[in-house]
This record gives structure tokens, C-alpha cells and sequence, in this order.
């Protein structure tokens, strides 16, 4: 068995040793039997070439190729064990658990194949030439340790870049990861890959699934179904948070979807939305900072000290990208534990939790105790903040209304 990161960065050359380049990654076919099929290979010029698989002589020292090859392309169903497997999260449908891939399992059974792949420690210091020194140390103490290796057959990737994959799927197996943790790594992909997962999934097992999902892939996702599908849904969600789901919809399409829902589940709904009219710009607050994603944390620190003298509450900063729409958020504790010059996209949370000038007062407060969150921003319709609402303003707020 071959690891990819004992075959990355070996030299290419052909059989009367004419170099080529060095291996950058390997092509493979995403099926049942994942047949490696081509070389990606970066020439003397930096350039990336692809050869077919079939041009292989052999793996020793260097690797050797026919010298009369010729270049190919990805074709449909192809995938990189790099880009689209090293790295990533993928679903151990044995343990019922999402884990992480340290490197990739090659197997020659008539030709190279993924045969799985490592999920420990030693995948990783594998990769940086360091394998070898812990077992040695392992040996000496009379210790095992061994790699913790998953086969291709147990695992289900959670992200595939190009749609038109399709793998064996055990999706009874999907079922029995908690909904807010498989919610949870699914935001970490797209909408179309969301909805190819939860399209293996038991209809009310998918519906937890999507009312654990943050409002704004809730509202990306329900944008895509059919008006009929999302009003099922709509009805079967927590109301608070179908009520902001719904506010992020055009009246029209709002209306169609109100008009599908049984009558009594309608009403309860249209009374919410009512209620949503209320808007929380009195108790908004303009006190919070954003930062660019490239930022380090000394730049983040020299703007806090800069621009917060005069703020009554700093807790979060913000993560907005060139054209201000927030796409991350950290809290000081946690950039305090980052070295002076990491960039905060490393550390920043992507997934934001976000209200809207129209979200109900109870609705904030319900999703500062669910997501155990002291500010939330207001964002507007093109995700530019607002402001902030505090804990203290929003609570101060409700009881008033109660009193």
C-alpha cells in the first residue's frame, strides 16, 4: 500500500529519464471502484500537465512513464485526491461520525486505486516527513501505534466540487449523526452539496437537519425548492425561526407559501409575522468594529485600541469582506490565544448567527439563548450590519413589553 504524501512532489520523468516535472496530485474516478486514471504533474515551467494513467511504467525512486505520452483532461466523474479528498471532512458511516482525512490510502490491484483512507495522527506527520521519528520513539518505549485507516466503502465525502458525482450512498447510517452536529459541517459546504446530502435522508430526520442549519442556508436552501416542498417544511420547523426564514422571502413567494400550510399552522404563522413588524432599530447599537479577513491580529488589536475607547461593550469582531457583507465573526478571548501575525480568517467562525431589522424582539432573545451568544448583528437585505443588539438591551426590552 502507498500513501499520496509518499508519491507527492516525486520527480516525473519518462523511461530514457527525460524529466518532466514533479507529482502535484492524482486524478481519480469517483465511483464504487475510485480507478486512479491520470498524473497531474508540474513541469520544469510550473505549469500543471495531465497524463493518462495508462503512460505509467512504474513507482520506485522516480516515476517513470512511456516516453511517447500524450496529455489529457478531466472528464466527467473525475476528482483530485488533493483538492477534493485531502483535507476535507468526510462522514465514517461505521462510526457515525464526520472526520477528517490526514492522507490517502493508493492500492495496485490491475492498476492504482484509492483504496481508503487515514484519519490519524500519523497521516499527518506522514506528510511532514515525521512518521518514521514517532516510531521510532514508539519503539523504544515498547508503545504501538498504528494508523486508523477507513476503506473507501465506509466513508461518504461531504463535499464534492464537481455536482455531477454520485457515490454509494448508506444513508441509514447518516441518521444516527446528531442533527446539529451533521448540520453543523454541512454549512461548511455549498447549497447544492446541503442538498444532495439531506436528499438521502428520512423527511423528518432532514428537517432537523435544516432547523440546526444557520437562517441564512435555511433561507438559500428553501429559495431553491419548489413553493410546495418549502411550505412543508416551513410547518414543520420551530415558528420563530420559519417567521425569519419567511422574512427573507419576496411577499409574493411568502404569500404562495402561507396559502399551501393547513389553516391553524397559517394563522398561528401570520400572527408572528405580525408581530415582526415591530422593529428592533430603537434598541440598535452602532458600538461594534469590522475587520478584513487578512488582517492579522496585531492590525485587529491597533484598530480596537484606535476606534473603542468610548464603547460601553466589546465582546466580538466582525468579518467583512471588500464589499462589507459579514462573513465571519471571533470573540477577543479567542483571538488573544492566536500569535500577532495569524490572519483572523484562520480562527474566525464563518457561520454568523444574524437578525434582521424585522426579526421579533423574542425571536432575538430566543436565538441569544439557543446560540449562547451576548451580541447578535442586524443585518440588512445585502448583509451589510446594521448594528448590534445586546443581551442586556434585548432582555431589558422584552420584560418591558411583558410588564
Amino acid at each position: 500500500m502507498l500513501y499520496f504524501s509518499e508519491l507527492k512532489g516525486k520527480k516525473v520523468e519518462t523511461e530514457d529519464h527525460v524529466e518532466i516535472g514533479h507529482l502535484e496530485d492524482l486524478i481519480f474516478l469517483a465511483s464504487e471502484t475510485p480507478r486512479v486514471t491520470k498524473l497531474l504533474i508540474k513541469d520544469k515551467f510550473k505549469k500543471n500537465i495531465i497524463i493518462p494513467i495508462d503512460y505509467l511504467k512504474k513507482i520506485n525512486r522516480v516515476i517513470a512513464i512511456k516516453k511517447n505520452f500524450i496529455f489529457g483532461e478531466l472528464v466527467e466523474n473525475e476528482l483530485h485526491v488533493m483538492r477534493n479528498l485531502l483535507d476535507k471532512q468526510i462522514i465514517d458511516i461505521i462510526g457515525n461520525k464526520v472526520v477528517r482525512v490526514n492522507d490517502v490510502a493508493i492500492v495496485d490491484k490491475k492498476g492504482l486505486q484509492v483504496a481508503g483512507v487515514d484519519i490519524s495522527l500519523l497521516g499527518i506527520l506522514r506528510r511532514l516527513k515525521l512518521e518514521n521519528f514517532l516510531l521510532k520513539i514508539y519503539n523504544f518505549f515498547n508503545l504501538k501505534y498504528t494508523a486508523r485507516f477507513l476503506s473507501w466503502a465506509d466513508i461518504q465525502p461531504l463535499e464534492l466540487s464537481r455536482g455531477r458525482v454520485k457515490l454509494k450512498i448508506r444513508e441509514e447510517k447518516l441518521e444516527k449523526i446528531k442533527p446539529e452536529d451533521l448540520a453543523d459541517y454541512l454549512e461548511q459546504t455549498n447549497i447544492k452539496n446541503i442538498r444532495r446530502i439531506l436528499n438521502m435522508l428520512d423527511e423528518k430526520f432532514a428537517v432537523n437537519v435544516i432547523s440546526n442549519l444557520n437562517v441564512n442556508y435555511q433561507a438559500s436552501l428553501l429559495r431553491q425548492f419548489p413553493k410546495e416542498k418549502t411550505a412543508k417544511i416551513i410547518s414543520m420547523i420551530d415558528p420563530d425561526e420559519a417567521i425569519d426564514v419567511l422574512l427573507t422571502f419576496s411577499k409574493k413567494r411568502r404569500d404562495d407559501i402561507l396559502n399551501i400550510i393547513e389553516p391553524s399552522k397559517r394563522r398561528e404563522l401570520k400572527y408572528l409575522l405580525f408581530l415582526s413588524k415591530t422593529p428592533i432599530g430603537d434598541i440598535l447599537t452602532t458600538e461594534f468594529i469590522t475587520v478584513q479577513p487578512n488582517n492579522t491580529v496585531r492590525e485587529v488589536i491597533d484598530i480596537i485600541k484606535m476606534e473603542t475607547p468610548a464603547f460601553y461593550f466589546l465582546n466580538n469582531v466582525y468579518v467583512v469582506n471588500e464589499n462589507k457583507q459579514i462573513v465571519g465573526v471571533f470573540n477577543l478571548h479567542e483571538m488573544l490565544l492566536q500569535s500577532l501575525d495569524t490572519p483572523v480568517y484562520k480562527f474566525m467562525v464563518p457561520n454568523v448567527v444574524v437578525v434582521h431589522l424585522t426579526t421579533p424582539e423574542e425571536t432575538v432573545l430566543h436565538k441569544m439563548i439557543k446560540y449562547k451568544v451576548q451580541a447578535i448583528p442586524v443585518i440588512d437585505g445585502g448583509k451589510h450590519i446594521l448594528g448590534i443588539v445586546t443581551f442586556d438591551d434585548i432582555a431589558d426590552f422584552v420584560l418591558k413589553k411583558i410588564r
